[in-house]
């Protein structure tokens, strides 16, 4: 299994040192199973001989013709995070090399792998066009409006489609180089996971922010600050399209267009956000937290906290009764999670 890994200048040292750390081991592992998978031949390619890493390290790099014969082409995070820089690297100079070669790995159909903010580099050359990706979770509205023609979700740590593997935010690295094994040798991939104590983590949500997606749009964000103070209240989109002045159609229609989700599921969101923020904080019963957050049924919340961060609300009381905080006021006061 002939491995190329893009290296390219100022690149997440972690994201890097993951994916080689994981397919050494895997190498290293592999002998140890009744019936080993192929050899893992693992080479960091870069256009030129030398990369500097965003802190500063320096990694010394194959010829960039290595990865035109590969069997895999990995693509670590690209050196921007922030919005506007990375708008500017994606389409400026410094990543047409980059934007070629995996153009011309993708004619050949041989498999691509990319986590982060490398998500939008794969789709900046066009080749994501009618697939399934994710990304970081933060970049998720700016990742919709630039690439409308890809369907998104953030939630999700892993996805895979067509041949092309993405992963989330910065330390999903480890989650991309872990299902790249698991495609080799399932038997292998848990091994690693034992060996280096992974865990399956197979959703973002569970750390996603909703206010920082919200505030990437003005309506949005208006919409966000006038649910938050009202989330032990029966929901009604008319209610907050008033509010703001706008249609329902255009409240509906921009939150999707940033989102990639509904009002509705905004608000979900928000309120499963509020309830595991006060399982945490407070020793509230889940009944008490359920009427906080717009539930009169404690099972409803209980379904929704499992179904958007894969942990019961249960596994959510990690603080121990006597550091528990005090109770904070009754369901008329206004919270924020």
């Amino acid at each position: 299994m002939r491995v190329a890994i893009l290296v390219l200048d100022r690149v997440f040292d972690s994201g890097l040192a993951a994916i080689l750390d994981v397919l050494r081991t895997a190498d290293e592992l592999r002998g140890r199973l009744p019936l080993p998978p192929p050899a893992w031949q693992v080479t960091t390619v870069g256009f030129t001989e030398t990369v500097r890493t965003g802190a500063g390290l320096c990694v010394h790099t194959s010829p960039i013709a290595h990865a035109e014969s590969c069997d895999l082409l990995v693509v670590p995070t690209v050196p921007e995070q922030r919005p506007g820089e990375l708008a500017a690297f994606l389409s400026g100079p410094e990543s047409a090399p980059a934007r070629e070669l995996i153009t011309r790995t993708r004619a050949r159909r041989t498999p691509i792998a990319t986590a982060c903010a490398g998500t939008f580099l794969l789709a900046e050359t066009g080749i994501l066009d009618g697939l399934s990706a994710t990304t970081t979770w933060w970049l998720a509205p700016l990742f919709r409006r630039r690439y409308p023609h890809v369907t998104l979700d953030q939630s999700r740590m892993v996805t895979e489609s067509d041949g092309i593997t993405t992963a989330g935010a910065a330390f999903a690295h480890t989650d991309l180089a872990l299902n790249l094994v698991r495609h080799r040798s399932p038997a292998l991939a848990d091994l690693v996971a034992s060996y280096l104590v992974l865990d399956e983590r197979p959703s973002q949500a569970a750390h996603t922010i909703s206010g920082t997606l919200a505030a990437a749009d003005p309506i949005v964000a208006a919409f966000e600050r006038w649910a938050r103070e009202r989330l032990h209240e029966p929901l009604s989109i008319r209610a907050p399209a008033e509010a703001l002045g706008v249609s329902e159609r255009t409240l509906q229609r921009t939150t999707r267009a940033s989102l990639g989700t509904s009002p509705v599921r905004f608000v979900q969101d928000l309120r499963v956000e509020q309830a595991t923020h006060l399982l945490r904080s407070t020793d509230l019963t889940i009944a008490a937290i359920a009427r906080r957050v717009g539930y009169e049924n404690a099972n409803t919340l209980r379904i929704l906290v499992r179904d958007r961060t894969g942990t019961t609300a249960g596994q959510h009381r990690r603080t121990p009764p006597q550091q528990l905080a005090p109770s904070p006021p009754g369901p008329s006061s206004r919270t924020r999670g």
